[in-house]
């Protein structure tokens, strides 16, 4: 996949979803290696709460839904029930469909 074509698609999908304080943004973001998710409050500029797939072992796909998992147990604790989903301009398939489901499956409400 060419990069440019992501970076301009996510601009777009940006430019008409911003987070708050009560519902943040979750931006997913992946490498050839590791998946990462980031809670963002964009009206004060500032990272909630960031989550990776560092210390997890498996596939792709499972460090994804343990990522999703973590996500939505870590929000949890600072009371955030309800997220905008931002899927960096990726495709809503694989990975990122997988940390977004079990992110649901987590109590979060996209």
């Amino acid at each position: 996949m060419d990069i440019t074509k992501r970076i301009k698609r996510h601009k777009k999908i940006v430019s008409r979803i911003s987070g708050t304080g009560e519902r943040p943004r979750l931006l997913v973001n992946r490498s050839n290696k590791h998946i990462y998710a980031i809670l963002i409050d964009d009206n004060q500029g500032k990272t909630m709460l960031s989550v990776t797939d560092k210390d997890i072992t498996g596939s792709k796909t499972i460090k994804a839904e343990k990522v999703g998992e973590m996500v939505a147990k870590e929000a949890q604790a600072k009371k955030i029930e309800a997220i905008v989903f931002d899927r960096g301009g990726y495709k809503y398939h694989g990975r990122v469909k997988a940390l977004a489901e079990a992110a649901r499956k987590g109590g979060l409400k996209f």
